[in-house]
């Protein structure tokens, strides 16, 4: 399918957001930016927020809310950036509330029961308004942190623990019904299924992760973030065979749709009918997008 450039120059961008205006809200990790663009492929700065912001998502009151990792160090790879662990400046990880219209940001949650978030990914928001959230955790010299999966409330008051420990949870994606939680798994290259018991519970299956393993492809790659389409498939961004995976919800792949750049990172859906995929090539420092076979799932809070 056709791929066309909606904007270049960004340091590192994910988190894509497609907003009923035709503009793209974005975060750059290595700029420490939360971004839009414009629908005329103008990139504009909306919050400084430092650290390193990597997922985001709309709430129920219209802000964005973001999950920082904390900051990357990073090097140069063929000329390109790319992060290798925690940053020397690193600051502990953090969820973020953004006011679109001032880009006046609090933040909300920086641990869970007295464990420090250490680095937050992405963010998923159900429809009673909570969301969840990966923690990948960030590597340091010889050490790395154990990820996790939390759930908390926008307006500060509560977050949980869902699932620890968890390999490298990445992207994050509910199905229609709310009633699976879908997770990346970076490092293992594993997309995992949990089921949803109650708002911010899952409930844990026997031996690895506390999930349902759905997918383990050969072959070198990493997996990143993720959405959800309208018939329950599973888009995955996949990393070193740089694409979009496209999973139906039984696992089984029904196809690779290659970008040509190495770190494909996320993916969202918008238009007039969700039948366009927004992609961010991480690598290239690039947003693009693509027509989607069908419709993207309609997120919570966005008007679609």
């Amino acid at each position: 399918m056709a791929i066309t450039e909606i904007a270049s120059g960004l340091q590192f961008p994910e988190g894509p957001i497609a907003l009923d205006d035709g503009s793209l809200l974005l975060v750059e990790i290595q700029r420490g930016t939360l971004s839009r663009i414009t629908p005329a492929g103008v990139v504009e700065v909306v919050a400084e927020l430092g650290g390193g912001p990597n997922g985001a998502a709309i709430g129920p009151d219209g802000a964005v809310y973001v999950c920082n990792n904390g900051g990357f160090q990073w090097i140069d790879v063929e000329g390109a950036p790319f992060p290798v662990g925690r940053a020397e400046d690193y600051r502990g990880g953090s969820i973020q509330r953004v006011d679109l219209a001032s880009g006046e940001f609090t933040t909300l949650y920086t641990e869970c029961n007295g464990n420090p978030l250490s680095g937050p990914n992405d963010i998923v928001f159900d429809r009673q308004g909570g969301f969840w959230f990966t923690d990948l955790g960030q590597r340091y010299g010889r050490q790395q942190d154990r990820g996790a999966l939390y759930y908390a409330l926008p307006d500060g008051s509560e977050i949980r623990e869902a699932a620890f420990p968890v390999d490298s949870p990445n992207g994050i994606g509910l199905s229609s019904d709310e009633k699976t939680l879908y997770v990346a798994d970076t490092t293992a290259a594993r997309l995992w299924a949990y089921d949803i018991a109650a708002p911010g519970e899952i409930r844990p299956q026997a031996g690895h992760n506390a999930g349902r393993c759905l997918a383990s492809p050969d072959g070198l790659q990493h997996y990143d973030s993720l959405a959800v389409d309208s018939e329950g498939n599973i888009c995955v961004a996949t990393i070193l065979n740089g694409g979009i995976t496209w999973f139906a919800p039984d696992g089984a792949v029904l196809e690779h749709f290659p970008t040509g750049d190495l770190a494909t990172t996320n993916i969202c859906f918008g238009g007039a009918d969700l039948k366009t995929a927004y992609i961010t090539l991480s690598a290239t420092g690039r947003v693009v997008s693509m027509p989607w076979p069908v419709a993207g799932l309609p997120l919570n809070f966005l008007n679609h």
